[in-house]
């Protein structure tokens, strides 16, 4: 089940909400335990059991910890590594054991197979949920849960199990235990909610189905500013698509009284690379910082060492992505470019004119979301090529017909992406009184139930994460 689904709008979302309000406050950990282990197992059940087991494992892991971090540091420090060797054989067995497979076999080395299983929904997410609990019992950065339920709630809550943004335990720790729910509070949830559920489906699905149709093209139909175009609408529909998502998810935590972190700000505005990943997906920059970059030594252990820490952060980061070289390769190249900035780039940058460093910044971006987007590596290369001119065509009948028929489209997603658009329509609701706000949530509502009911282009990107 995705948010922008008929089914979720108009018959889940609804029910779990007059549910959720109609119990006590006592119990509503457990009713929102129960129906997001029914949104999950919607589309997998069976991998519901695996959601299970990892949320008991975790607990008990913590209690372990939390009993022996004070007493006996030695101990502790044991039963976090045996739960951090869980957790990531988890991660690791459904989602790189084909990987690794497929790889040994291409090199001739034929000991193990692939296994060709599903890859559970959101696992990147949920499992680097739960290993956060652990490791900030260990050190010190929040008390235990005593509660299953209240822990099994953080882990599967419905907004965020899919595709974030990552919710700390420490983030909504004292929310899981007590949280306040106010008219205000859960109207402006709702109006977070159809902002991300319109830029899903009203800009996310339409400039994706551009790329997929620029994309489709043949070699000789191509020209340099159409596979520009193209690699342009994809920039569009992943930073829409996921963003929108994750307004949806904090909306619907609003809802219910919680309030998850932000997961992106504004990324197409950055002036560099270093700046755009501190805009683009906060949640994942912030747990691979805390629990890999700082343990690693960050930047006290001297230029060399804080090198070697910046590339091991890329690695993991374009792994955890997928279990695919193009994700590896798009890591290390933001490593690469990190590592220059950080070494004599941004010296250079801060000179530079604004709009020079912008576009040093969303060139880089684009080239690297075509990697992202081609698991076919030599794909991915050859639409690079077509974008500089490989096969002889600046422009021809197809860019004309794109840019002719996708014009508004285009403008409207460059606008949407900037703080400006928010900026005007938070004054326009002041000005109007704060009437605005509820009008606007209809008609989003209305216009994306009947975008949804044409559509036969609905894919979420993240979910293969």
């Amino acid at each position: 089940m995705v948010f922008s689904s008929l089914t979720f709008l108009y018959a889940y979302l609804p029910i779990v909400l007059a549910v959720y309000f109609a119990v006590p406050l006592r119990w509503r950990n457990l009713v929102l335990l129960i129906v997001s282990l029914f949104f999950y197992g919607w589309g997998e059940p069976v991998y519901v059991l695996i959601m299970i087991a990892s949320i008991i494992i975790n607990w008990l892991f913590g209690k372990g910890i939390s009993a022996y971090r004070d007493k006996d540091r030695k101990r502790a420090g044991k039963l976090l590594a045996v739960c951090m060797v869980f957790n990531l054989l988890l991660l690791g067995f459904f989602k790189y054991f084909d990987f690794f497979a497929e790889n040994l076999n291409a090199l001739g080395l034929h000991f193990i197979h692939p296994l060709h299983l599903g890859l559970p929904i959101g696992i990147s997410f949920y499992t680097f949920q739960t290993m956060s609990y652990p490791i900030d019992l260990y050190r010190h950065d929040t008390d235990p849960q005593k509660s299953l339920v209240s822990f099994g709630a953080y882990v599967c809550m419905f907004p965020q199990l899919i595709a974030g943004p990552i919710v700390r335990y420490t983030d909504i720790a004292k929310q899981l235990n007590s949280r306040t729910i106010t008219a205000e509070g859960f109207s402006e949830g709702i109006l977070r909610f159809m902002t991300g559920l319109a830029k899903k489906v009203l800009l996310a699905n339409s400039v994706g189905q551009v790329y997929e149709s620029i994309a489709a093209l043949s070699v000789s139909q191509q020209s340099a500013l159409t596979a520009w175009l193209g690699a342009i609408c994809y920039t569009f529909q992943i930073y829409y698509d996921f963003s929108g998502y994750s307004d949806m998810a904090i909306g619907l935590g609003r809802m219910l009284g919680f309030d998850f972190l932000e997961n992106f700000n504004y990324p197409y505005i950055s002036r560099s690379i270093t700046e755009f990943w501190r805009r683009w997906h906060m949640s994942l920059s912030f747990w691979f910082r805390d629990y890999v970059y700082i343990p690693l030594g960050g930047n006290r252990l001297g230029m060399r060492r804080q090198i070697f820490n910046i590339m091991v952060v890329w690695l993991l980061t374009g792994f955890w992505h997928g279990a695919s070289w193009n994700f590896v390769l798009w890591g290390v190249f933001y490593g690469i470019v990190l590592i220059m900035e950080k070494v004599f780039l941004l010296r250079h940058l801060s000179k530079a004119p604004s709009v020079v460093c912008h576009i040093y910044t969303m060139v880089l971006v684009i080239l690297n979301w075509v990697i992202f987007a081609n698991t076919d590596i030599s794909r991915g290369f050859s639409f690079i090529g077509l974008m500089f001119g490989s096969n002889g065509q600046l422009a021809n009948g197809y860019t004309l017909f794109y840019l002719r028929d996708h014009i508004i489209l285009l403008l409207a997603a460059l606008v949407a992406c900037t703080p400006s658009a928010r900026a005007r329509l938070s004054s326009l609701n002041i000005r109007s009184g704060r009437v605005l706000a509820p009008v606007l949530t209809v008609v989003l509502l209305i216009i994306c139930t009947a975008f949804i009911v044409d559509a036969s282009y609905n894919p979420f990107l993240y979910f293969r994460f």
